[in-house]
This record gives structure tokens, sequence and C-alpha cells, in this order.
């Protein structure tokens, strides 16, 4: 289908992006790559009348990493997540994550900070980043704020981001211990029927704590603390990893689509968890 009819803004700093958002309000988005939004714009299930393009903007395409903290401009793309060498070096899971997002082409132009900042829970980042505990940087009229990925997301497609707000980076604490980010999709491209992110630290040959967090299973990315602490003082044994997929199972709340039945997607869930669980202990 063919998009509404619509305005189109290139500007080349942040206050004319600020400028836009103020001047058009609820009618205007901002677009980062456009592999969310402009689907949902060619569908008609999203009006612009006002798109705002953040590609001419500097400073929004960087990846910095320094002290054991790394930042991700918003406009990385995911190309540049999988084949940076000092990424991979210093956070591993976001090149593992980022293979799995879509196809090449998608990931040529769909950005970190677009796959965070839109709300839609199929997207893969939001999950991951609540593993990581990572901070969401916004700028808007009143200045700069941070909000933490695991207080971000309100619904689907709503988030704490207001309206004449632009997310510009996400950043987070360097890995460390085992991770790892699984994902079961029916084919190449799409969208997860249950995905999960797990990080997990190891001390005295136990688990001494751990982050899980899984996508596409209700309205908004679940970080599951319950489930976490199923696993802290164990081996990652049988026990332990059937408490963690239980402890996640009551938190989550998917829906019937045409990914499957509410049945299915909660067994997908406790398989791909327990595998995601299994590899992390694995290299932690």
């Amino acid at each position: 289908m063919i998009p509404a009819a619509f305005e189109y803004y290139r500007p080349t700093d942040m206050a004319g992006v600020i400028a836009l958002l103020q001047e058009h309000g609820d009618d205007a988005r901002v677009m980062a790559g456009g592999h969310s939004l402009i689907p949902m714009m060619k569908l008609r299930m999203a009006e612009v009348p006002h798109l705002i393009d953040l590609q001419a903007i500097e400073g929004l395409s960087e990846i910095a990493i320094s002290g054991g903290s790394i930042t991700i401009g918003a406009m990385v793309t995911q190309h540049e997540i999988i084949n940076s060498a000092e990424m991979e070096k210093a956070a591993p899971i976001m090149k593992e994550a980022a293979l799995q997002i879509a196809d090449p082409q998608v990931r040529y132009m769909g950005t970190v900070g677009g796959n965070v900042a839109n709300g839609d829970p199929g997207n893969d980042m939001p999950g991951l980043m609540q593993c990581l505990n990572a901070q969401f940087h916004l700028v808007g009229p009143d200045g700069d704020r941070v909000v933490d990925a695991r207080d971000f997301y309100e619904a689907a497609y709503m988030t704490d981001r207001e309206d004449e707000e632009v997310l510009t980076a996400v950043s987070f604490a360097a890995p460390v211990g085992g991770f790892a980010y699984e994902k079961q999709k029916r084919k190449i491209g799409d969208y997860a029927t249950a995905a999960a992110a797990a990080q997990i630290f190891k001390e005295g040959g136990k688990v001494s704590a751990a982050s899980i967090a899984m996508t596409n299973l209700s309205d908004t990315p679940v970080w599951s603390e319950d489930a976490g602490t199923a696993l802290v003082g164990s081996t990652c044994d049988e026990v332990a990893v059937k408490a963690a997929v239980t402890a996640m199972l009551d938190d989550i709340d998917p829906t019937e689509d045409n990914r499957g039945p509410v049945a299915f997607k909660r067994h997908a869930a406790g398989v791909v968890l327990g595998r995601a669980i299994a590899r992390a202990w694995s290299r932690a």
C-alpha cells in the first residue's frame, strides 16, 4: 500500500528536530532507520502528517566504550553493531542478538534507537536492554533526562518518552558473566514467537546473580526479577531452571495471533528460556 500524504523534514541539528516536534505536536513523528514506522504508514496503521528524518543529525551514529561503560548512539545500525570489533569484544551479546534481527537488508538500515524507542513488543533490543539494565537517553525542550529500560515501556507502542522528546542513545555497563540471546521464529525475517535474553554471574560454582528478559510475549518486553532470583544459589540444574521458567510464565501474558495460540506460545517461551539459561550458564 501507499502511505497517506505527509510532509518530510531532514533537520541538521537536534534543536531543529525539537522545534518541529513542538510545532506539530502529535502530528509529527521522528524516523531513524524507518523499518518500524514506514511499514505501519504503508499499511495505514499509522498516519504521520509530519515525518522528521534523523539521518542528517551528527553525533547519533557513534559507539563509545570507556571504563566498562558502553554508549550506543540512536542511529547506530544493527549492521554496525555486528561489524564492530570493539563491540564484539566488550558486549558480544549485542552481536548475537543483532544477527537474529530480520535479514541483512533490514540490518543495514535498522537502528538501535529505532528498535528500542517505538515500543513495538516484537522488537528484539528492548528485552535485551532490560536484561542488561540499560539506560535510555532522551532530549527534549526541557533538556536531557535518562530512563531505565526496565521503566520505559508502558504498553504496546506506548513508552515513557514524551511527544516532544527524542531518544538519542542507550548506555549500559559492559556485560560480564555468561550471556545468551535465544529466539524462536517461524521464518527468517519474522518477529519472534518467543525470545529470551539471559545474563548469569557465577561465583564458587553457583549462580550469584541472574537477569532474564523475554520478548513478544506480552504487550511490553518482560524483565522477570523472580525468574532471575530462582536461579541464584543453584548450579542451573533442572530444578532451578524449571523454577525460573515457571516464574517467567507467571509474568508473561501472550495473546493468540498468526504465530500460534496462547498454549503454544507459553510452551515455546519455556523451551527458549531454558536454552538461553543453559547457554548463558555454559559461558559464565
